[in-house]
C-alpha cells in the first residue's frame, strides 16, 4: 500500500461541543464506536472506530476559544498534500483564506486549516509516515464501503471558480455532470481516476459555501430511523441516486450537517 497522493481525502473530523452526545448519536446511526477516551491527556480528541478495526476519523471538542473565532459544530475534511507550506502559499495566492497557519502536530504531520475562495473550510495535511509502515495509506474514504466516507460534495457560491481552484491546487479532474433543473448542474470530480464527489451551486437556504461528507451505511432506512430516534433531523431523503442506492442529508443534535449513502434494506 502506497502513501496517499497529493489531493486525496485522507481524514474526516467532527467538530462538536458535546463529544458524548456525538457518540450516542453516530454510533447507532452509522455503526461506529467512537472512543469515549481522548487520544492523550489534555488533548480533546477522540478516534472514530469502524467495525473493521480501522478509524473513520476523529472528534474534536469545540472549546470557547474556537467558538469565539466563529467555529461551530461541523464536519471537516483533510486533503493530503506533499508540502503543507507550499500548498498554503499557492492557495493563498489563488484567493484562499488561511484560518490557521501551518503547524506541526506531534505524531501526525504538518497541518493547516484554510477556506477556499468561496469560504468553504478544509484541512491540509502532510502526514508523517506510520511507524513500521512508511508507505501506509489512509482508507478513511472509500467509494463503496459502509462506515467510511463515500462521497465529498461541495456546495458553493461559484462552482466554476471552485472547480478551477481545486483542480489547479490538487490535480483533480471535473468530468461529466447531472442537470438538476433550477438547482443547476451537479458536476462530478475525479482524482487518480476515482470519482470522489461533486460540486454544485449553493442552495439559497445554505448560509455559506460548505463541504458535505456522505458516510456509508449498511441500510439507509435503518439509519434514517436512528437519526430521528437520536434527536437528529433529516433535511431531505432518502432519495434514490444513480446506481440504485439511496442518500439523505441530515443534521446531528448539535446541528452539524452530514450525509448518508447506502442501500435500502430488503
Amino acid at each position: 500500500m502506497m502513501r496517499n497522493p497529493h489531493g486525496d481525502f485522507i481524514w474526516y473530523e467532527l467538530l462538536t461541543n458535546d463529544p458524548a452526545a456525538a457518540k450516542r448519536f453516530y454510533d447507532p446511526v452509522v455503526g461506529w464506536s467512537i472512543n469515549p477516551d481522548t487520544v492523550a491527556p489534555g488533548l480533546e480528541y477522540r478516534m472514530i472506530g469502524r467495525g473493521d478495526g480501522g478509524n473513520a476519523g476523529g472528534v474534536l471538542t469545540l472549546d470557547s476559544a474556537m467558538a469565539g473565532h466563529g467555529a461551530r459544530p461541523c464536519w471537516l475534511g483533510y486533503l493530503a498534500v506533499d508540502d503543507t507550506d507550499a500548498t498554503v502559499a499557492r492557495a493563498s495566492a489563488a484567493g484562499a483564506t488561511v484560518l490557521r497557519p501551518p503547524w506541526d502536530q506531534p505524531g501526525v504531520g504538518r497541518l493547516a486549516l484554510i477556506a477556499d475562495p468561496q469560504g468553504a473550510p478544509f484541512y491540509l495535511m502532510d502526514p508523517l509516515p506510520s511507524e513500521g509502515d512508511p508507505n501506509q495509506a489512509s482508507d478513511a474514504f472509500s467509494v463503496d464501503q459502509p462506515q467510511h466516507v463515500r462521497w465529498n460534495e461541495l456546495s458553493t457560491s461559484d462552482p466554476d471558480a471552485a472547480i478551477d481552484f481545486y483542480t489547479a491546487l490538487f490535480g483533480w479532474d471535473q468530468q461529466g455532470d447531472m442537470d438538476m433543473g433550477e438547482m443547476g448542474k451537479y458536476r462530478f470530480i475525479h482524482h487518480d481516476g476515482v470519482a470522489i464527489g461533486a460540486v454544485m451551486p449553493k442552495p439559497a437556504a445554505m448560509p455559506a459555501s460548505l463541504w458535505t461528507y456522505y458516510i456509508g451505511v449498511d441500510d439507509i432506512d435503518r439509519a434514517a430511523t436512528a437519526i430521528s430516534a437520536g434527536g437528529g433531523k433529516i433535511l431531505n431523503g432518502p432519495m434514490e441516486i444513480p446506481g440504485g442506492e439511496f442518500a439523505l442529508n441530515a443534521l446531528d443534535p448539535q446541528q452539524a450537517a452530514f450525509g448518508l449513502v447506502g442501500p435500502r434494506g430488503a
